[in-house]
């Protein structure tokens, strides 16, 4: 093979290999495309998600706070120190 045959094969598989490297990206990036549609749809359904969970603790709210008030006016009741009992008279005979 002389030098100009050589330079023509070379510029063909040249321009082949820079075929098949666009071909390769525009497939990496068809992908990360795809991937990027994902977690833009996870997002969301993670979103609706904390947004439920954020006004089923914003109902329940109040409402915890009621039983945390009825539970502090038992644990004071219990705290207080009982009323002493009168001393209890011995059964006995003729008393």
């Amino acid at each position: 093979m002389d030098g100009n045959k050589i330079v023509y094969v070379l510029t063909w598989i040249d321009s082949l290999a820079w075929i098949v490297c666009f071909w390769w990206m525009h497939r990496i990036s068809s992908r990360q495309d795809a991937m990027l549609n994902q977690l833009k749809d996870q997002t969301r359904r993670i979103e609706r998600l904390s947004k439920a969970e954020h006004d089923l603790i914003k109902e329940v709210h109040p409402q915890v706070g009621e039983i945390k008030e009825g539970i502090q006016e038992v644990v004071e009741a219990v705290r207080e120190p009982p009323e002493p009992n009168p001393p209890a008279k011995p059964k006995g005979k003729g008393g």
